[in-house]
């Protein structure tokens, strides 16, 4: 199973993280299936922002409801890693639900994609499209 991820996405995860440094910048993954197409940007309400991401969960209700009015999906989420670490940390393990959701991660100019499981995570291949 592989993600498809619109180099658009890609070229906006890796700004969004630069701009946030030194903080955690995190949002929402949209597409369809296996597509990722876009992405909505949401503040990082988490006390610690340095190490820690908390979506505005105003944010996630829209984007839920966007979706079930015909929007785009949520598909899942992303955030940085600002100590350059590209994959899942321990606290990202806590935080999974194992529903299956795609994580993207982006740390040291580079962005990692990981679905979320009962078993925790995996990392996901992707391919970049011009979409």
């Amino acid at each position: 199973m592989t993600l498809e991820v619109s180099s658009n996405v890609l070229d906006r995860l890796l700004a969004e993280a630069e701009s946030a440094l030194p903080r955690e910048c995190c949002g929402i993954l949209l597409g369809e299936g296996l597509i990722v197409t876009s992405l909505q940007p949401g503040a990082n309400v988490h006390p610690d922002p340095e190490t820690h991401f908390e979506i505005d969960p105003q944010a996630l209700v829209d984007a839920h409801r966007a979706a079930r009015n015909g929007g785009p999906q949520v598909l899942g989420y992303y955030h940085s890693h600002p100590n350059g670490l590209a994959r899942p940390s321990a606290t990202d393990e806590a935080m999974a639900t194992g529903q299956g959701v795609v994580w993207a991660i982006i740390a040291a100019g580079r962005v990692t994609f990981w679905r979320e499981g009962a078993a925790g995570f995996a990392a996901l291949p992707y391919v970049t499209t011009s979409r």
